[in-house]
């Protein structure tokens, strides 16, 4: 028998991030997949703002950007031409330390968390599945086998499930995953092309046909390609090759593919599980939620249901929080997991329906709304925080409390550079700490002090204020650097009844 603190069931990108976190707040971590190796390929392209925000707290954000390829803009096409160009550093400008959409494929990314992993001294168990766990009530018995046939008992205090859309953990739990699958047949095709939608930018046609989007992959002429199968061939996607595809729309953008690397169909999920908890028990990323690729939030929706749960896993491992800390997990992200699949759904149906009408909305208004809409500021910010996910919050979660300016406990903690000083520098550390945009006064200094609260104050600028800050007022962060108490009123008492309601120790 082995033992460890979190067993964690699935070596993606979820699982991964999972394992680093706890293994850099100190949990011994045991991660095994049923695969002989990280992926070759994969769908997942899109790595978020908000996903590199909460990198800095691993030193993996600068790796991911150096790797990463910039997107600067998306182009709409319809009917052969090029309608319009939405600029990403211009609608995320101000908003984030990443205002661009980074293209970084899964396989590459999953290798980069790997080797992470590795020089933490944790290696991947390749060829190990599990068969079912048991909850003993203080602990879980988990039962694995290897690839030779043997058996092994893994003794564990929780159990992860990060292994996808057939989770045997969800399996065991005996979880629901209610929900459905679309109709429509996709290809996803890796190839080397040339044409003007080969220009580094995210390419995607609006015509009534067929859909289609092409993806920009680091190299000249390399692009990934995300279309519609349609008509009888869906009928026999399972068979398909790339040259039985429609090439219209690959036509329509003028693109002239002279090489495929990979090729493949799939359709596409919207599944959303009843329960991401049951006691000991937790489900992530696609093992919890699927949805439509709309907006590239998959990958990164996984990433974030690691990084919300690994330091209240930890919390909880050090008796330094009452259980209801692993129930906010639940809580907090199978909001977000219902909201988001509504959001994709009506992405996809919008870019799919057939139809007149829907082809009106796609070729002749989507072009010319989308920009005029995206003049307007309030619209930009609306547009880049959904889609960035920088406009995530946990507004209605247990852990968070109160309004300080245009800021609530649960919010995203606004970024804000001003004099020299990047409010965001001090959540690289995954704690709990403190910050005041002004001036703090020597009860709550010294009531920090006393509950081992970090406290930074930063000078007060007008740029605080445009962000949505108040002045002098407290602002308490969690470790994954969202706020949890945010307080007009910067008295020691307000610190110490938010900790104590919520049975947290620091």
């Amino acid at each position: 028998m082995t033992e460890c603190d979190v067993l964690i069931v699935g070596a993606g990108p979820t699982g991964l991030v999972l394992a680093l976190w706890l293994t850099k707040l100190g949990a011994k971590v045991r991660i095994v997949d049923k695969t002989d190796a990280p992926g070759t390929t994969s769908r997942a392209l899109a790595i978020q703002a908000r996903t590199l925000e909460l990198y800095r707290q691993l030193d993996l954000a600068d790796a991911v950007v150096e790797r990463a390829h910039k997107v600067p803009a998306v182009n709409l096409w319809a009917r052969g031409d090029r309608k319009a160009r939405i600029s990403f550093e211009e609608i995320g400008a101000g908003l984030t330390p990443y205002p661009n959409m980074r293209i970084f494929p899964q396989d590459e990314h999953e290798q980069l968390l790997v080797a992470r992993l590795a020089a933490m001294g944790v290696e991947v168990a390749r060829r190990t599945e599990l068969l079912g766990y048991a909850d003993r009530g203080d602990r879980v018995e988990a039962q694995l086998r290897h690839a030779g046939g043997a058996d092994e008992t893994c003794d564990a205090a929780y159990i992860a499930g990060c292994d996808g859309a057939r989770s045997r953990v969800r399996e065991t739990m005996g979880v629901e995953f209610p929900g459905g699958t679309y109709q429509q047949v996709f290809y996803v095709a890796d190839v080397e092309a040339s044409g003007p939608a080969l220009d580094g930018e995210l390419h995607v046609d609006l015509d009534e046909a067929d859909f289609l989007a092409v993806f920009p992959l680091t190299g000249k002429g390399r692009a990934r390609l995300i279309g519609s199968v349609r008509g009888e061939r869906a009928e026999r996607a399972e068979t398909l090759r790339f040259e039985d595809v429609s090439d219209r729309a690959i036509k329509s953008l003028r693109v002239k593919v002279e090489h495929t690397h990979w090729f493949s169909t799939y359709r596409v999920h919207h599944r959303v599980a009843e329960h991401f908890r049951q006691a000991r028990a937790f489900l992530l990323g696609d093992a919890a939620h699927i949805h439509s690729p709309a907006g590239g939030q998959g990958m990164n929706t996984g990433i974030g249901d690691a990084i919300n749960l690994a330091w209240k896993l930890k919390a909880a491992l050090d008796g330094r929080a009452a259980d209801s800390l692993l129930d906010s997990y639940e809580i907090e992200r199978i909001a977000f997991a219902r909201r988001l699949v509504r959001t994709t759904d009506q992405a996809f149906t919008i870019a799919t329906a057939p139809g007149e009408l829907a082809s009106l909305v796609r070729v002749w208004l989507a072009p010319v709304v989308i920009p005029a809409a995206l003049n307007f500021e309030a619209s930009r910010e609306w547009a880049f925080e959904t889609v960035s996910q920088i406009g995530v919050n946990y507004r209605h979660s247990p852990l968070s409390d109160g309004k300080a300016g245009r800021v609530h406990g649960g919010d995203r903690m606004p970024w804000v550079v001003a004099g020299g000083i990047d409010n965001h520098q001090p959540l690289a550390k995954a704690i709990w700490q403190a910050q005041v945009y002004g001036v703090a006064g020597p009860e709550l200094t010294t009531a920090c002090a006393e509950s081992r609260l970090p406290l930074h104050v930063i000078p007060w600028a007008p740029q605080h204020g445009h962000a949505g800050l108040s002045q002098n007022a407290l602002y308490v962060l969690r470790p994954d650097a969202y706020v949890g108490l945010a307080s007009e009123s910067a008295a020691a008492e307000v610190i110490r009844r938010y900790f104590a309601t919520r049975g947290i120790l620091l």
